[in-house]
């Protein structure tokens, strides 16, 4: 359902709390640099647009998806042009210019700092973060379009459509997200055509102790659960009603024990199974509602979250929907595609949109602390706008970063 927008306690906006150097804070010049070095990507020699520099710009292409390459770096060094340590006039580079900096930088030093960086910001005082003891955390996937260049569509794939092919190749990706704040962590991507599944089992690395980690149906299997359950999180997936649970103990709350087999040969010799708690329940009232709707957990005890806590809380999973829209079409554009026409590019420009939208939660979080209202009260749409006016005042890059390889500088 709809919501309007929340003004913060007091008139206050998300607009007010942004600070300069939004990205830079999100993504400091150390951690940047220290990875170029680590993946050997560090400029050699003064360039128009130095390693360190192109990084920054494409972070700042998943804020300025509609508009041309050319001019997201204009903004972008309108920031810099304000250092006092920038004492030459900046020049903007072509398209080629652009082009060759990306191509140099390539994907790995991207992917490397998202994952190092983006991660859950939640605190205890983040509310709408947490229930009873556990941090909220939800599995899910979707895709995206890309430019619909001949390398993308072979590396890529593009879905099937009513009448032959979509009008664009397709990626797929999956990603944790953080349920309170929005933030989407362990983002993995891969082609059209891979399952899910397949990349839930990178992803599903990054929970840890005391999540407690929210799933669809389509994510269950023996092995992606063991995993899951390896990492010390613990579980609420929903599974499909023909997946076989025998009742081996009914509780007071109405959820029951049962085991799950990685096959009907474990079944029947009784190897290798794992010990699950299995709620059933009904939607009454819900016209498209669905007949029965069924979780396992692996919280066996219902005293520390009882069934009907669980039944609800199952349906919090579709946070990651909000947040997957606020890529999609807040961000991104409704209309809009992935603008590379090259794989690594695709890679290095999808990782790159993530660490915008991690950028701006963490605005958000950081705004909705100060005021003590839930991160869900405040406009994602708002906080976008905020960004996008203000990037060119950001002093993104600290004097200690820039030096000698400020872009556009003579030697």
């Amino acid at each position: 359902m709809a919501r309007s927008a929340s003004r913060l306690p007091g008139g206050a906006r998300v607009g007010d709390y942004v600070n300069l150097g939004v990205i830079a804070r999100s993504f400091p010049a150390q951690v940047v640099e220290r990875i170029l070095k680590e993946t050997g990507k560090q400029s050699q020699r003064q360039r128009l647009l130095p390693a360190n520099v192109t990084i920054y710009y494409v972070i700042a292409l998943g804020l300025y998806t509609q508009v041309s390459c050319r001019e997201v770096l204009r903004w972008l060094l309108d920031g810099l042009g304000q250092l006092s340590v920038v004492r030459c006039r900046v020049r903007i580079a072509c398209k080629s210019g652009i082009t060759q900096a990306r191509q140099r930088l390539g994907a790995e030093p991207v992917r490397r700092l998202h994952d190092e960086v983006v991660r859950p910001i939640a605190s205890g005082g983040t509310k709408g973060a947490y229930y009873r003891r556990w941090q909220l955390v939800t599995l899910d996937g979707s895709t995206l379009d890309v430019a619909d260049t001949k390398q993308n569509e072979e590396t890529f794939g593009r879905p099937g459509a009513s009448r032959g092919e979509s009008g664009y190749p397709q990626i797929r990706f999956v990603s944790l997200v953080e349920n309170g704040t929005h933030v989407l962590f362990g983002s993995c991507m891969g082609a059209y055509w891979t399952g899910e599944v397949t990349l839930a089992g990178e992803v599903i690395g990054r929970l840890s102790p005391g999540m407690l980690c929210l799933a669809d149906r389509n994510f269950f299997s023996y092995d992606l659960w063991q995993k899951a359950q390896a990492t010390g999180a613990d579980l609420l997936w929903r599974v499909k009603r023909n997946l076989r649970l025998e009742l081996l103990e009914r509780f007071d709350d109405g959820s029951y024990l049962s085991i799950i087999y990685p096959s009907e040969k474990d079944r029947r010799k009784g190897t290798s199974g794992i010990y699950v708690r299995v709620v059933e329940y009904k939607l009454v009232g819900v016209t498209d509602g669905e007949e029965l709707y069924r979780l396992i957990t692996t919280i066996l005890d219902p005293e520390k979250a009882p069934a009907d806590e669980l039944a609800a809380l199952y349906h919090e999973r579709w946070e990651i929907e909000t947040a997957l829209d606020e890529i999609k079409t807040h961000l991104k554009g409704s209309k809009m595609v992935l603008r590379s026409g090259t794989a690594e590019m695709v890679i290095q420009e999808f990782y790159g949109l993530m660490m915008a939208h991690f950028a701006i939660r963490g605005l958000m979080h950081e705004a909705a602390l100060k005021a003590d209202v839930d991160p869900d009260e405040l406009s994602y749409v708002h906080a976008v706008r905020i960004v996008r006016r203000k990037l060119p005042l950001f002093v993104a890059f600290p004097p200690g970063a820039v030096g000698s390889s400020a872009p556009g500088c003579a030697g």
